[in-house]
């Protein structure tokens, strides 16, 4: 047990990648975890609950843990753990955080990361724009102390800094996918069926999965992009052929702890939406993967949505992701406009029925006002939807200029052309993700 992980907010991408790490370190780690309930609560005491739970032993040589912990806070408050090399790890930043209400709690959250760092040996960001914009922003944060401010405190932590983008390991989803989507994987990764399973030729990298896709050649009427044959590899050796029918996957009982009562848990029905009328005819399929919550900005998203049914443009949309204890009012507006137009709606506990959902789409947004990686847009691309993200934040360093727009007029006009020629979607190939320093550690 030479490595501790300490995670206060223990759910989602965070989850994820203690889960991963647990994983690969096996008996060599101890994870102490809390769960992902009012984040608030957390950044705030959690240095205090795993001063008294967190056991001691003399195998510690290293401890990781996410910044919603004050690591400067648990390091006083237990020595022995603070005399370990401190890995402190960025999902987001509380300096570059999109907030409804600028009040004076809000200043404790950013400054308790910027006093992790200080102390941390180590700090890691899941992204170049988490690093930036976090780094960048200290001195004018810590201008909002009255007087007596610390100086140079960039130039103390930046040295201590990295990127290590967040990694995505993929499940093989193509027996999710439809028919379209299958013929295209063939065509984009070279497999061909054989019997009943997908067996590749022997392409270089077989084993690894990539997180995103890049087209090249932009095609100047649609915004699309010409097919290349390219590379993008899933672990597609063997996979199985989509079943002969349809099938509905059972809900299993959630364990995450983030769950409340009040979620739509609903099983995603794929024969709702491969039944009847042949795929090419179907009307563009939209989803939204994201979490029920103001930074990720919905009005954005339901208000391009409802001109789009103004228009009576043909679509449908499956609005996916976690709910919390406030909703944003939007949501139940949006619900009643779309109308007919809603396939799914609600959080979809089953990772197959999620991935299930994702595979039936078209294509992909993000209106974020705030992102710093975006797992659910990466796994949309790797379940074959066509990304359309805002040109802005973390979105240029890892999606190619195919894929951004700039306003929500952009963002209209796209789906625009994409509801009338929803084909043209169906047929886009994807071929190379962003090159970038780090950009490997997207594959797992």
């Amino acid at each position: 047990m030479s490595v501790l992980l300490i995670e206060p907010f223990y759910g989602g991408s965070h989850k994820q990648l203690m889960d991963l790490l647990q994983e690969e370190l096996q008996e060599d780690c101890v994870l102490c975890t809390l769960p992902a309930k009012k984040w608030h609560w957390k950044a705030r005491t959690s240095a205090l609950y795993f001063m008294q739970t967190v056991p001691t032993s003399s195998n510690y040589r290293i401890l990781f843990a996410s910044s919603v912990l004050n690591l400067a806070e648990l390091a006083a408050l237990r020595p022995d753990l603070g005399k370990l090399k401190k890995v402190l790890y960025f999902h987001e930043n509380q300096l570059s955080y999109p907030v409804q209400k600028c009040q004076e709690r809000d200043f404790q959250y950013g400054y308790n990361q910027v006093l992790s760092c200080l102390v941390a040996d180590v700090v890691v960001f899941n992204s170049a724009f988490n690093m930036e914009s976090f780094l960048k922003s200290i001195g004018k944060f810590m201008k909002l102390i009255p007087d007596h401010r610390p100086k140079d405190l960039e130039k103390i932590i930046r040295p201590k800094c990295q990127v290590l983008y967040f990694p995505v390991r993929f499940p093989d989803v193509s027996r999710f996918m439809p028919e379209h989507k299958l013929a295209r994987l063939e065509k984009v990764i070279g497999v061909k069926r054989s019997g009943d399973a997908y067996q590749s030729e022997g392409l270089p990298g077989q084993q690894e999965s990539r997180a995103v896709m890049k087209a090249s050649d932009a095609h100047p009427e649609s915004g699309l992009c010409e097919p290349q044959p390219g590379l993008c590899t899933t672990q597609h050796e063997g996979l199985p052929s989509p079943p002969a029918a349809p099938v509905q996957a059972e809900a299993p009982e959630s364990t995450n702890p983030c769950q409340g009562e009040d979620k739509q848990c609903l099983t995603f029905n794929l024969s709702n939406i491969l039944s009847g009328l042949d795929y090419q005819q179907r009307p563009l399929h939209i989803a939204w993967p994201h979490r029920w919550e103001h930074d990720k900005d919905p009005e954005t998203f339901f208000k391009v949505l409802m001109k789009l049914k103004e228009q009576d443009l043909p679509f449908q949309v499956s609005v996916l992701g976690e709910t919390f204890s406030e909703i944003p009012d939007i949501f139940s507006e949006a619900r009643e406009v779309l109308g007919s137009s809603v396939l799914h709606w609600g959080y979809l506990p089953s990772k197959d029925d999620y991935f299930r959902a994702l595979c039936a789409a078209d294509v992909v947004i993000s209106t974020a006002k705030h992102e710093f990686f975006g797992v659910a847009m990466i796994e949309a691309v790797h379940c074959g939807c066509y990304p359309l993200c805002p040109k802005a934040l973390v979105y240029p360093e890892i999606f190619p200029a195919e894929y951004l727009y700039s306003t929500p007029e952009q963002l209209f006009k796209r789906l625009q052309n994409f509801c009338k020629r929803p084909d043209i979607v169906r047929r886009h190939l994807y071929k190379e993700l962003q090159s970038g320093p780090g950009m490997e550690t997207f594959r797992y």
